[in-house]
């Protein structure tokens, strides 16, 4: 539609400015150069990826047995000579040869003049304790032992409680020999374990605990003498063995009750008399007793 002023002449229309945002401005640019460089390092690490898989490794130990009756037994064998002496020098001659048998030709001379001629006592071995072999290297073993001496001197005699550590080699046929000299030790003492005591928690009733505490009295009084058929009507499972002795029942020591489920868990000190020996016996039994038509121990 056109417009006219007042002079009836027809007015021109003014042009509107538009903003034209071209392809060629900086910004548009470097957003275009970004959206093709995402894409092309898309592409290229889709074809270069690598799987990566987490690979747990399992490491099998292997458990080797170790016969080690030859190392006890010449262990003994030595200990028995080496600590054994008369006062004569017919003897310590005699001594010094055996124990050559045992000992690397370095130890030989080390222990030439360990038990002198005019030596004043007698030694003879009376116990001997194998506390531990151990495998130190390939072939080589470290032994702790502990012997008992009767020493002599004149007419006193003494007891001498020892123990030592040694080496030893063993080759590939099984033969052994010393190879450190006897050397003082430590024997293993009282452990300061204290296993944790179980205690009554409430969770028997007073009922149940009668009978069970009139079921193993009945049990234990006949236990010691019942065969395996007799045992059967009172254990399952096998979960006492018979065996075999004459016992005389006495009475049961602190017995402690804790139930689970059908189950009831017993910790009881059985007091007998040995009727040989005429000593008090004092057996100690976990026992797990289940109730079927009658008490029955299962465990």
């Amino acid at each position: 539609m056109k417009l006219f002023n007042k002079k009836g002449q027809a007015k021109k229309s003014k042009k509107r400015k538009v903003m034209a945002i071209g392809t060629r401005k900086k910004t548009v640019l470097v957003l275009w150069l970004l959206l093709i460089s995402s894409l092309a390092f898309g592409i290229y690490k889709n074809f270069t990826a690598i799987d990566k898989h987490t690979i747990h490794e399992t490491k099998v130990i292997e458990t080797s047995i170790i016969d080690t009756h030859t190392i006890e037994s010449f262990t003994k064998n030595f200990v028995k000579d080496y600590y054994t002496w008369q006062n004569n020098k017919e003897a310590i001659a005699y001594r010094a040869d055996k124990i050559n048998n045992y000992l690397t030709e370095e130890l030989q001379m080390l222990n030439a003049d360990t038990i002198r001629a005019d030596i004043p006592t007698s030694s003879s071995v009376e116990d001997i304790n194998i506390w531990s072999i151990t495998a130190e290297q390939d072939n080589h073993f470290a032994v702790v032992y502990s012997l008992k001496q009767k020493i002599t001197e004149d007419k006193e005699i003494r007891w001498v409680q020892s123990t030592y550590r040694i080496y030893l080699y063993q080759d590939a046929d099984g033969n052994v020999v010393l190879i450190k000299n006897p050397t003082l030790w430590d024997s293993p003492k009282k452990s300061a374990y204290i296993p944790k005591k179980p205690e009554n928690n409430g969770s028997v009733d007073s009922n149940i605990i009668k009978e069970v505490t009139e079921f193993l009295e009945t049990f234990f009084a006949f236990y010691p003498v019942a065969t395996e058929k007799e045992l059967a009507y009172y254990v399952q499972n096998n979960a006492l063995p018979p065996i075999g002795k004459k016992y005389l029942f006495s009475t049961l020591l602190n017995p402690i009750y804790q139930q689970s489920g059908q189950q009831v868990h017993v910790w009881v000190t059985v007091k007998y008399l040995d009727e040989i020996t005429k000593a008090t016996q004092l057996s100690q039994y976990e026992l797990i007793l289940e109730k079927d038509v009658n008490w029955m121990i299962v465990k």
